[in-house]
Formats: C-alpha cells, sequence, structure tokens
C-alpha cells in the first residue's frame, strides 16, 4: 500500500519530527518531559490530528481550540488521550482528555488561556498506542496567564 502525502502534510512531518526531535536536547524544560511521559519514547506521528486555532488571539484570556482526530471511533480503533500543550504557559498542559468509543466522535471545541504568542501542540493517543501529533502558532496580543 503507497500513501500519499500532501506538501502540508510533509512539512507539518518535517517540522514535527524536528521539534520532537529537539525534546531529548532541552529535556529539562516542563514541556519536553509533558510529551516524554504522553508519548512512553515514541515518536509523535503528523497526519491524523488537526487542530485549528485563530493565526492572532486578541486575547489570550479565551482562546477558541478545536482538535478533531482521524478515527473511526470503535472498539477495536479508537483514540484514548488527547494532551493539549502551550509552550510559553506557565503550566505548559492546557487540556487533557480521555476518550473511548463510546465518546463517539474524537473532536472538542472548547477555550483555552495562552500567556504569550506561543506553538500549542496537540497530541492523540490511539488504542494501538501509536501517538500523533499537530501544532499551530498563535499570537496572542494580550497575555491571559499570569505566573
Amino acid at each position: 500500500m503507497r500513501v500519499e502525502l500532501s506538501r502540508r502534510q510533509t512539512l507539518l512531518g518535517g517540522l514535527a519530527l524536528g521539534v520532537v526531535g529537539a525534546w531529548p536536547a532541552t529535556a529539562d524544560t516542563p514541556l519536553a518531559a509533558e510529551v516524554r511521559a504522553f508519548a512512553g519514547g515514541a515518536v509523535p506521528i503528523p497526519g491524523r490530528v488537526r487542530l485549528d486555532l485563530p493565526d492572532v488571539a486578541d486575547n489570550g484570556e479565551a482562546v477558541l481550540l478545536s482538535v478533531a482526530i482521524d478515527s473511526p471511533m470503535t472498539a477495536a480503533d479508537h483514540v484514548t488521550e488527547v494532551l493539549i500543550l502551550a509552550d510559553a504557559n506557565p503550566r505548559p498542559t492546557v487540556v487533557r482528555l480521555r476518550l473511548s468509543p463510546l465518546s463517539g466522535r474524537a473532536a472538542v471545541t472548547t477555550r483555552i488561556r495562552l500567556a504569550d504568542s506561543q506553538t500549542v501542540t496537540a497530541l492523540a493517543r490511539m488504542r494501538d498506542g501509536s501517538v500523533h501529533i499537530d501544532q499551530r502558532s498563535v499570537i496572542v496580543t494580550l497575555g491571559g496567564c499570569a505566573g
């Protein structure tokens, strides 16, 4: 079976691998520790997770975030957990969700707080243990988190 990747998927994959590859070098950061703990040593794979955020957030107090994972959500193939990280927040873990086939769809919309302009990362763990990733940069004009 041959898999064709779009230019965007290829670029995102390179970005994700570059960021994941850089985490061991900065192993003492809270973000790197969260990713390592969630992925369990696996390298996150780009492509199944779609993270949607505005390019510019006027107010970091309430930034609209949507994440959707391509999954049939059956007993044999479903998302078990989703982790949203914000690298410039005082505490990088923003949202942690547990899902099951009873969830119906692997999609969530919520509002999050962002301290400053930064990269937001969404990680999704599948039932088979694989971990998938997507990232988006957000420019925040008025921060929403205090130390």
